[in-house]
């Protein structure tokens, strides 16, 4: 019988170049949909640490960086 992954996910170090960059990357599945997972490992301000997390769907489209960020928007105004 094949492992049922469905609500299971997980998260691995990650090596970072900035100090922005995340410390875990992975990947979860939430109710048969798949999903990019991602941690920062984070400072309260009374001190205790606790892990930030972000989830991204997969299939979301990804940005066509070839094209400046202006091109990509339509400003104009129509009455």
């Amino acid at each position: 019988m094949p492992f049922d992954d469905t609500n299971r996910g997980a998260l691995f170090r990650e090596q970072k170049e900035k100090e922005t960059d995340r410390d875990y990357s992975g990947t979860i599945n939430i109710g048969g949909a798949e999903y990019w997972l991602s941690g920062w490992v984070k400072t309260s301000k009374k001190g205790t640490k606790y892990l930030s997390l972000a989830v991204k769907p997969k299939d979301a489209p990804v940005p066509d960086k070839s094209k400046p960020l202006a091109d990509a928007l339509d400003d104009s105004i129509s009455f």
